[in-house]
């Protein structure tokens, strides 16, 4: 049993399309909506926030590069001013159909803002004082200071040097023990524990890591 943390929060990525967001928002205490850069639209975006506060779930705004074409997980050269804006136009857009409480980059973005300060402190601007989410020892962490949130991914394997392995390689995705046994090893030094939407089984691995982590005597609720 852990007993390092008693409170843990579980987080998904949805609005993106894949149909089962509502079956997550039955599992997570946070949510990570798309707002219509990498996936979504106003329409999906509204009736997701509305699920999500009818089940009390927290509700994040997942900003990206604008790229629909590659789902937001391709390294785009953006000129800083312009990116600034963009993020902010995405968490205002959100934010007008529900209650924001915190501001998640996406794909190529996250991985960028990882090591990159210019980008992270742009993301941080534009979160305008709410908390970031984002990887343990990151840039972004670092410029966000204690508005930050450190993430895990329970369906996402990682390199030794701590950098998730690229998507392209194979054993890039975990599941069943896998999955759950990471999620288990990382309960106690993060905020917060992500199962991707997009990812397969996405309904049931969620299911699974959050019975894993209460079986362990964690309390898995929302941080924000």
């Amino acid at each position: 049993m852990i007993r390092a943390r008693v409170a843990i929060d579980l987080n998904a990525d949805i609005g993106e399309g894949f149909g089962h967001d509502d079956a997550l928002l039955e599992i997570v205490t946070s949510a990570s909506v798309a707002c219509g850069f990498h996936a979504g639209d106003p329409a999906t975006m509204a009736r997701t926030c509305e699920a999500a506060a009818r089940r009390d779930v927290r509700v994040g705004a997942h900003v990206s590069y604008q790229d629909r074409e590659g789902f937001g997980r391709r390294a785009l050269d953006v000129a800083l001013d312009r990116l600034e804006a963009q993020l902010r136009e995405q968490v205002e857009a959100l934010s007008e159909l529900g209650d924001v409480v915190f501001v998640k980059p996406h794909g190529a973005l996250y991985h960028r803002a990882g090591g990159d300060r210019a980008v992270a402190r742009v993301i941080v601007a534009a979160a305008g004082g709410l908390p970031v989410v984002g990887p343990p020892g990151s840039a972004l962490l670092a410029v966000a200071g204690a508005r930050g949130i450190a993430e895990g991914f329970a369906d996402r394997a990682y390199s030794a040097d701590g950098s998730l392995v690229d998507r392209s390689r194979p054993g890039a995705l975990l599941d069943g023990q896998a999955a759950l046994d990471q999620a288990l090893a990382m309960a106690s030094n993060m905020d917060t524990l992500c199962v991707h939407g997009d990812t397969p089984g996405a309904v049931d691995l969620a299911r699974a890591v959050r019975r894993t982590l209460e079986a362990a005597g964690l309390d898995v609720r929302a941080f924000a």
